[in-house]
């Protein structure tokens, strides 16, 4: 069999009971709630992963960021949000195609964007799902909630081909504040945009069938909020070094696996693991099991690790980064080699990274 030794490295490794650990809290927490999970593919892009976050329960379908991720998540799931606003023709029949086999819910924020999904699920003779998506603080894409949100749903659902379904917000300026008052408390500002437009929409005769947000930093906080029905967290199953410290039950069940190649003084190592490997939008990674070592710099190919002078580190070692933000750490790489212990269990595809489908 093989073992975390034989790995070639730089390579992304999944602690597997932790994870699984992780997805059976998070399944747990909603199995007796009137709110439900819709997992979010982007964060691994693994089919494999998704798999077993369906499996575990209180699922609804899953969370897309991309065209291209809804494609390969199709394979696993028969009902797909894609929580981003697609507006390209060629994405557009894209998502129609895709209709044809599988539930498909698009975000939608512009009238254009109803005008080319409309067309394309014409033309392809399906019905597209569509949600408004609300800007409820994050200031990204999204209508203003209320009225605004209230006049493109009314247009979304005079539209052939499409059928309106209810609205979404994301409220991820807040997910990541580190005091929980604090968190909750912006948290909940943003959510009850999402609710009580959800509420001017049912007073108004439009769908309220979703009505969806929140993330792994905010998931027990969203889903207590009147008329949130789904979350759309993703981070909760392999986490990262930035939720990990927030006062979240998931564990860091992902890793960088890298080698030791260089010591060249004391108080310094090199790994072959760098920002090719390893993303530090977030900041640098940290060291696992290590306090008392501090990664200094990734380069192209190199993690430069500080440790005490005193450390047993030596060339040839294997040490394992804790990434800041798995979301783009997952999409540099081919595939996740899965450990139970030091054995390899699998070698899962990452089969949505890149932007090779859009």
């Amino acid at each position: 069999m093989m073992t975390k030794s034989d790995i070639p490295t730089p390579a992304l490794v999944v602690d597997l009971p932790t994870m699984e650990r992780n997805i059976r809290l998070m399944s747990d927490y909603f199995a007796s709630r009137a709110c439900k999970l819709r997992p979010h593919f982007k964060a691994h892009k693994t089919p494999e992963i998704a798999r077993r976050q369906i499996a575990a329960g209180s699922c609804t379908g899953l969370t897309c960021a991309t065209i291209g991720e809804a494609e390969v998540a199709a394979t696993v799931s028969n009902d797909i949000l894609i929580a981003n606003e697609i507006v390209d023709a060629d994405k557009c029949r894209r998502a129609a195609a895709l209709a044809q086999k599988v539930g498909v819910t698009v975000a939608i924020d512009s009238v254009a964007g109803l005008e080319q999904l409309s067309r394309a699920a014409t033309e392809a003779g399906v019905t597209l799902g569509v949600l408004v998506d609300l800007n409820v603080g994050q200031n990204r894409c999204g209508v203003a909630p209320g009225e605004e949100a209230v006049a493109l749903g009314k247009r979304a659902r005079t539209m052939p081909g499409l059928k309106l379904r209810g609205v979404m917000g994301y409220e991820g300026h807040a997910v990541g504040i580190h005091h929980r008052a604090e968190r909750e408390a912006a948290v909940r500002r943003s959510m009850n945009q999402l609710s009580s437009t959800a509420k001017m929409f049912a007073e108004a005769g439009l769908p309220t069938e979703l009505v969806s947000g929140g993330g792994t930093g905010s998931y027990d906080i969203s889903s207590e909020v009147e008329r949130i029905n789904e979350i759309q967290a993703g981070s909760y199953a392999l986490m990262d070094s930035d939720y990990g410290s927030l006062d979240t039950p998931f564990q860091q069940a992902l890793f960088v696996l890298g080698t030791v190649v260089s010591r060249p003084v004391p108080e310094r190592c090199v790994i072959d693991a760098g920002h090719k490997a390893c993303t530090k939008d977030h900041g640098n990674p940290s060291v696992k099991g290590m306090k008392d070592a501090t990664v200094l710099a990734l380069n192209d190919e190199h993690a430069i690790i500080a440790i005490p002078p005193a450390s047993q580190v030596r060339v040839g070692d294997r040490l394992a980064l804790v990434p800041s933000h798995i979301d783009p750490t997952m999409n540099l790489h081919d595939v996740v080699y899965a450990l139970d212990g030091d054995n390899v269990v699998g070698v899962w595809p990452i089969a949505a990274r890149g932007y090779g489908r859009g």
